[in-house]
């Protein structure tokens, strides 16, 4: 269906709003514009930006001083202005961060039909413990067909799953084998059991229908299509695992998805880069930084 030139694509307000999502975007913008330009920013295009978006300044400034608290920001006062910079732990999340988002997708191998099997047991007393170790596999492309048993077609992801265990204290108790599908059941029904993909597939399906079609006029509202087309697209590789072609259904929707993410944010890098260093330049030259922040306490 045909869109406005400057129109946005669906999502719901309570998704663009909040300090949560501000903080998240946030983190977005940081590593779409900030991370590749290695150089500090002006708060006030960092606020422009998430405004874009919804996010009043008060949120705006909030997520950047809980940003900074968190170790991923460092700020510095020149006059009555304040601008930010990545740390080092900052720029390294965003950097793997990025390899992540932009790798995801690409370069798939070819699978010789081999399973990295992975048995570990927790107690069901230790419900933080088992929350942890679920997240952390299944952000690694994990999935758990039966309690305590976890699979996954990339074998060459064991030290990942290793590192896990080892910081969560499970790695003693823990053992690891490589096999191939035998005869009892089927490969397809574990896959079901193990990930579900019907719930991916729904989101690949609202991806596509949000950003089909779309062609944002210059200015402000590609610089927003571009910072949600990133936004939307980061949270597949932790939903996504990525399995074989051989183990997805039939038409299956990422492939589409994946080609229809790259080919916007080609389409859509320069002039979304040319309007936040537009931001950035009129930074100086806005008046006064607003702050409510007292010397002696963190910037914002």
């Amino acid at each position: 269906m045909a869109k406005e030139a400057s129109a946005r694509p669906v999502v719901s307000r309570r998704r663009e709003v909040g300090d949560t999502s501000a903080r998240s975007l946030l983190m977005t913008v940081l590593g779409e514009f900030v991370l590749p330009r290695g150089r500090p920013v002006w708060t006030s295009a960092l606020v422009e930006t998430l405004a874009l978006f919804g996010v009043e300044e008060k949120s705006a400034r909030q997520a950047l001083a809980r940003t900074a608290a968190e170790g991923w920001l460092a700020s510095e006062r020149v006059g009555r202005r304040v601008r930010w910079a990545l740390t080092p732990p900052g720029r390294r999340l965003l950097t793997e961060g990025a390899q992540r988002i932009y790798d995801f997708g690409s370069g798939e191998r070819a699978w010789d039909g081999t399973w990295l099997v992975v048995l570990v047991s927790v107690p069901e007393t230790k419900r933080d413990l088992r929350h942890r170790l679920r997240t952390r596999l299944s952000w690694a492309g994990f999935g758990s067909p039966e309690p305590g048993v976890w699979i996954t077609p990339h074998t060459h992801r064991e030290p990942e799953a290793l590192a896990v265990l080892k910081e969560l204290q499970l790695a003693d108790g823990a053992l690891s084998f490589t096999a191939t599908y035998g005869a009892l059941g089927s490969e397809a029904a574990m896959v079901a059991r193990a990930w579900d993909l019907s719930e991916v597939e729904e989101r690949y399906e609202g991806f596509i229908d949000g950003f089909t079609g779309l062609h944002p006029a210059p200015g402000d509202p590609t610089l927003h299509a571009l910072t949600l087309l990133v936004h939307e697209w980061r949270r597949f590789p932790f939903l996504d695992p990525r399995l074989p072609p051989e183990l997805l259904p039939p038409g299956w929707s990422g492939a589409r998805a994946t080609a229809l993410f790259h080919g916007r944010h080609a389409d859509w890098t320069t002039e979304a880069q040319r309007r936040w260093e537009e931001l950035q330049d009129q930074g100086p030259e806005s008046g006064p930084e607003k702050s409510s922040c007292r010397p002696a306490g963190p910037c914002c």
